[in-house]
């Protein structure tokens, strides 16, 4: 915490590393005129904060880059209204799809992470790919044929092949493929406005439990741990997020939930996860309902933007979520080192 001086007396900074993610207010000096400071004021979404500078995602999605050393004043702020209409469609759309992915990380974060750099090397064991692969954000800090190299050290420290998750937009994504580092699992990355699912009337007909944890039932209907030994592993991963929602909805008894779902609140944005309805119990709106649910806890912690991630291959989901308002943001997949 910072306590700056201005000409009007001393204000205190009243945010931490701890509030990425929150709506800020920040007041700082941007220059000097006839002797006497310049302020102005930003309010927006702290997204980061490194290397002595905060990064503010202002009005009109507009990124503020701000010096620790020029901060006279800035507190958290309550949440806008979840918003409406066409303008919420061009928010989710407009956002720096690296920025995205930076949200997305936090809302689903390795076990183990190490900066190299601009680049956060994450490891969980193997549990899916984001959680063990490298996110490349900037400059690693060093030329790349020893960044590649620190990376495949770092990972053979776990027993894990380094990877990366990069897009065809990115230039480093043309230098990995020319050093042999192969391509595997892509996905889109989709979002929406979250004022649609908030009003979906499908979660009161369906039942849906709310918890902070997932207990046993919602562990024994998910389906990405197929490795007992991964069972901790994955539960870490799963409750890591900044404000995590487990949704469930009962099955006949005994039998595991039929439907399930996740969420990781970050500010204005809700990541949706780990959607799963057993086949006896689709084509029921349990999906739908599981969605609706996550997204009002999500809306009474201020999300108003909607991200989810989902194999290109997957008709199914990707009509889904096309029906919620969900439109892909871009796409992205993973490379992994050449064998030797």
């Amino acid at each position: 915490m910072a306590d700056n001086t201005s000409g009007h007396g001393p204000s205190k900074v009243q945010i931490t590393r701890s509030d990425l993610g929150r709506r800020v207010s920040v007041r700082r000096i941007t220059g000097m005129s006839d002797g006497r400071p310049v302020f102005a004021d930003v309010v927006g979404e702290l997204t980061s904060w490194d290397d002595g500078v905060l990064t503010v995602l202002g009005r009109d999605e507009q990124t503020v880059r701000i010096a620790e050393k020029a901060l006279v004043a800035a507190k958290a702020v309550p949440p806008p209204p979840v918003r409406r209409g066409d303008r919420a469609v061009a928010a989710h759309l407009a956002v720096d799809r690296a920025e995205l992915q930076r949200i997305a990380g936090r809302g689903w974060p390795g076990t183990e992470t190490h900066r190299l750099g601009g680049w956060t090397l994450r490891a969980a064991g193997g549990f899916t790919n984001r959680a063990n692969s490298v996110l490349p954000d900037g400059d690693p800090g060093l030329p790349l044929d020893q960044a590649l190299e620190r990376i495949r050290a770092w990972y053979a420290g776990f027993g894990l092949p380094a990877t990366v998750q990069t897009d065809a937009e990115d230039p480093l994504d043309g230098e990995l493929a020319a050093r042999g580092w192969a391509p595997r699992a892509s996905a889109l990355f989709q979002t929406g406005p979250l004022a649609p699912l908030v009003d979906d009337p499908a979660v009161a007909a369906a039942g849906v439990l709310l918890s902070r944890e997932p207990g046993p039932d919602w562990l024994a209907r998910y389906r990405r741990v197929t490795d007992p030994g991964l069972a901790g592993t994955a539960l870490a991963v799963l409750t890591g997020g900044p404000s995590v929602w487990f949704a469930t909805v009962p099955g006949a008894d005994g039998e595991p939930p039929a439907a399930i779902g996740r969420c990781a609140v970050d500010g204005r944005w809700v990541g949706l996860a780990a959607l799963e309805v057993a086949p006896e119990y689709r084509r029921r709106g349990l999906a739908r309902a599981v969605t609706a649910a996550l997204a009002r806890a999500a809306a009474d912690e201020g999300a108003e933007l909607a991200y989810l991630q989902v194999e290109p291959d997957n008709a199914a989901a990707i009509r889904l979520y096309e029906r919620l308002g969900f439109r892909t943001h871009h796409r992205y997949h993973y490379r992994r080192q050449p064998e030797e």
